[in-house]
């Protein structure tokens, strides 16, 4: 693995394209630069694709002629050592990361690679990380999108920079950097799907169960408030304590066997009064045929037979009990996490699907369909109750059961919430997915 990245990091370097970017007119600042603290020898790592080496180093020079420590790849990596080392001990010694996204960043591997060692230090320490784009237009990563950003063409580039590096780590709530909103290229993604911990040995009709201790890496950086995450997987665990405690196959046997019981009972009473009313099929001296041939068939026929169709027809109803059940609970679960822009889907009940989808635009299509009730956002939350778990799991497999409406909805060459919770109704399907 090691060799792969050195690899990929020297191929980086040696990149001859270098594209020609306007240069940044810092000039020196007199604010007060940051201490540097223990174990921390720059101020700011700054990563960057090779082809944007021209503009890079004039923003350090004219950075490190304000006084600033300024770490990057191609001076300070140690020689003789793997990239991985390099780059995670050179941004640990480092009070700030800058990133530096343009095209050619968001396309290499090797830059995403800092981008995320950065991001695991700041969920780790919240070492702030300071995002540059330097182009119009730049698809930013989605595990970057809930940072702050500058514009390398914003006027006041230089000043919000500056204030930002020489601020210390703790004073940066008040920061003129502002929050970066998501370009649609990411809206109905799917991300990384959940898998029960269970998963082995998990049988059709059981429930999965699922882990919210940790919230995944891939929603640490979206969802901004953790607990609503560990809601949701609760009320998705729920199910399995409140909905199959009844169900297990030893529970179903000894019911069978428990009705079985009764029906001999009942066939045994029949006896005793056919021959209390003069018509026995059972005597003392002997069995009557019909008596035996009963007996016999209710034991060693109907008994097993019975059982084996019981079994069967629980084990098929089972696998979409739970998954019906699973559908329900993910459904409110989606009332929370819809704020965050994210949806939870499962058609199995093993695996639940995640999807990063902006409803705000569907929100307000139910908010003036139903102003004149005022009930507009009783009937979202339904509709999110009754159809978003299905819709999750269509935009994570790329498949609609249903040709792709002739209007534009909300999302961006997809079907969007409401084009689907319409294509449903008139299906007549108000009823849990």
């Amino acid at each position: 693995m090691n060799s792969f990245f050195i690899d990929n990091g020297a191929n980086e370097l040696q990149t001859a394209d270098i594209v020609s970017q306007p240069a940044v007119p810092l000039s020196p600042s007199t604010n007060d630069l940051p201490t540097l603290g223990d174990g921390e020898c720059y101020h700011v790592f700054i990563s960057y694709s090779s082809t944007d080496y021209q503009w890079t180093h004039s923003l350090i020079n004219q950075l490190e002629s304000c006084g600033l420590q300024v770490c990057y790849h191609e001076r300070d990596f140690t020689p003789g050592r793997t990239v991985l080392e390099n780059m995670s001990d050179c941004i640990q010694e480092s009070q700030k990361v800058l990133l530096v996204l343009s095209q050619e960043f968001v396309r290499s591997r090797w830059c995403l690679l800092e981008a995320n060692i950065s991001l695991f230090r700041d969920c780790l320490q919240r070492k702030p990380i300071v995002p540059v784009l330097l182009e119009p237009g730049v698809s930013v990563p989605l595990h970057l999108c809930h940072l702050t950003y500058l514009e390398a063409n914003d006027p006041d580039f230089k000043n919000k920079l500056l204030k930002v590096l020489c601020t210390p780590n703790h004073q940066l709530q008040g920061s003129t950097v502002v929050p970066f909103q998501p370009p649609s290229i990411y809206n109905g993604k799917a991300l990384l799907p959940l898998i029960a911990v269970n998963d082995e040995g998990l049988n059709q009709w059981d429930c999965g169960l699922f882990s919210d201790m940790e919230v995944p890496d891939q929603l640490r950086l979206i969802i901004q408030d953790h607990e609503k995450y560990r809601k949701a997987v609760r009320m998705i665990n729920s199910v399995s304590q409140n909905k199959v405690w009844f169900r297990p196959l030893w529970v179903r046997v000894l019911i069978y066997f428990t009705g079985v019981i009764f029906f001999l009972i009942m066939a045994a009473f029949s006896t005793v009064l056919a021959f209390a009313t003069g018509h026995p099929l059972i005597t003392k001296d002997k069995v009557h045929p019909t008596g035996a041939w009963l007996i016999t068939t209710i034991i060693f026929y109907c008994v097993p037979l019975g059982l084996f169709i019981q079994i069967s027809l629980w084990k098929n109803d089972d696998i979409k009990y739970i998954v019906r059940e699973m559908q329900k609970a993910i459904g409110q679960a989606n009332i929370i996490l819809s704020e965050e822009k994210v949806l939870m889907g499962c058609c199995s009940n093993s695996k639940i699907y995640l999807v990063y989808i902006n409803l705000n635009g569907c929100k307000q299509e139910f908010a003036e369909t139903f102003s004149e009730e005022g009930s507009a956002e009783d009937m979202f939350q339904r509709a999110l109750t009754f159809f978003s778990s299905g819709y999750a799991c269509c935009l994570a497999k790329r498949h609609f059961p249903f040709p792709q409406p002739s209007t534009t909805g909300h999302l961006e060459g997809g079907v969007c919430f409401c084009q689907y919770v319409s294509q449903q109704l008139r299906t007549d399907q108000w009823v849990q997915q």
